[in-house]
């Protein structure tokens, strides 16, 4: 099966005369959840639908309470999830406290055996 995508206007005014350049982005086709992975997974294994949507939801969990601990977590065949804090700049490290620090975002770095999965794909342009 093939990525489906659609070229994308985008206008670029630091040249002069501004001018507008057309880019493929992707678009996704349907929104799979975590029933439908969990069943997906349980086909494709021994284990019943009911135990892979069990361990599908430990898993997330167990993610979000190592990243919470500051941990690195590394899924072999996954990735690796990490967190990155966001926040303004100040003059002096004394001045770096907790008020400072507006939030965090989760960093996911694909695993190489994922990366290989999706480097040789075939694309389909469609019309929207």
């Amino acid at each position: 099966m093939a990525v489906p995508y659609r070229m994308l206007p985008k206008k670029n005014n630091l040249v002069s005369p501004p001018e507008v350049k057309y880019y493929p982005i992707a678009v996704g086709r349907d929104v799979v959840d975590l029933e439908q992975l969990a069943k997906k997974v349980s086909l494709a294994s021994s284990m019943s639908e009911a135990d892979c949507y069990g361990v599908i939801i430990a898993l997330t969990e167990q993610i979000g309470d190592e990243l919470a601990d500051g941990n690195i977590v590394k899924v072999d065949r996954l990735g690796t999830f990490q967190l990155t804090i966001s926040s303004g700049g100040v003059s002096s490290i004394a001045e770096a406290i907790r008020p400072h620090i507006k939030g965090t975002r989760i960093n996911y770095k694909p695993s190489k055996k994922l990366k290989e999965k999706t480097a040789n794909l075939n694309f389909e342009k469609i019309r929207r």
